[in-house]
């Protein structure tokens, strides 16, 4: 029978158990709200003290006594510039531990459908503009987030390689810059935007002059609200049978990229977060800090064929952020 959305028998019917790995991050929080917007009452979560995603033996037990039917592997080790270029080792060894477990045992206990996440840093550094997704592969990575890219790229291949092996239903989608509520705000770790709110935040907070952001503010970025990647991602997971074996079978590569077709300079994204804030002062940047990749702007055509595009602007994705981050992290009105 096709899958119709909204019936027991759908993709993501109400009863359907999906797993959503990293729940509690970025993108998987965001999942979890619009699935249980759909009425997806169904889902499985586990924190990482109550599963290591780096343990083989304790993915394998927990596959083989949950049964998911669909799942979604948002779960990562994530950062900017600082942390890839401070941890290369860490970010290539967990998230080749992790996407491995989490594929090899969806396809041993039977996954109708997985959807693995990934990131726009999988493209060549100098790859033509907008990106598609055919430049995968086309030539050297970015420097700064290699080791990250190169893990992604493994799991991309992965699911590749298991659709190809043994039919399973697995689907790479590349995200550019992502933000929203549950974002990483530590310095070090974090990537532009919310290091730029915090910045900008504290120094109206402390009454400073001067904000100096890393770079010279030239790089163009890409930014999605994390609430239309997932809807994006739903979006994929909705569609019925043959217009999802129709993209498992014939995508080269097998990934779709999602973005808002939109790019701003870094230097321009300062300013806006500066408005946002309230913050008055003076802004300098400091070229001394790597830039990374001089543009990342994704070519999301293939998405639009499926009537997809996002819906959040820049400037209410910003404000929406904020609120979030003072009334959450900050513990401000």
């Amino acid at each position: 029978m096709t899958d119709s959305v909204g019936t027991n028998s759908g993709p993501l019917a109400p009863s359907s158990k999906i797993y959503v790995a990293g729940h509690r991050g970025l993108v998987g929080s965001a999942i979890v709200r619009q699935l249980q917007a759909r009425g997806c009452k169904n889902l499985i979560l586990r924190r990482r003290a109550e599963l290591d995603l780096l343990n083989q033996a304790a993915v394998r037990v927990f596959f083989e006594e949950q049964q998911p039917e669909i799942v979604v592997l948002a779960a990562a080790r994530v950062g900017g510039i600082l942390a890839n270029s401070r941890y290369p080792a860490e970010f290539i060894y967990e998230n080749l531990m992790i996407q491995a477990n989490i594929i090899h045992w969806s396809w041993k206990t039977g996954v109708r459908r997985l959807l693995f996440l990934g990131s726009s840093c999988i493209f060549p550094r100098l790859a033509p503009q907008p990106l598609k997704e055919e430049y995968l592969l086309s030539g050297p990575l970015e420097p700064t987030n290699e080791a990250y890219a190169v893990a992604k790229i493994a799991g991309i291949k992965m699911c590749e390689s298991y659709n190809r092996q043994f039919g399973t239903g697995y689907l790479s989608v590349m995200p550019t810059n992502l933000y929203g509520p549950e974002d990483n705000f530590d310095l070090e770790k974090s990537h532009v935007l919310p290091a730029l709110i915090r910045k900008f935040h504290e120094a109206r907070e402390q009454k400073r002059q001067e904000v100096v952001v890393w770079g010279t503010g030239k790089p163009r970025r890409e930014l999605l609200h994390v609430d239309d990647m997932a809807d994006a991602c739903l979006t994929l997971l909705e569609l019925p049978e043959t217009p999802y074996r129709d993209l498992i079978d014939n995508l080269q590569p097998c990934l779709v990229n999602i973005g808002t077709g939109k790019d701003i300079t870094i230097g321009e994204l300062a300013l806006l977060v500066q408005e946002v804030v309230g913050h008055k002062g003076n802004i300098v940047f400091d070229p001394e800090k790597q830039d990374g990749m001089p543009q990342k702007l994704l070519d999301v055509s293939r998405m639009a064929t499926l009537g997809w595009k996002a819906t959040i602007s820049l400037r209410e994705g910003v404000q929406n952020t904020y609120r979030w981050y003072k009334e959450q992290v900050r513990g401000t009105s």
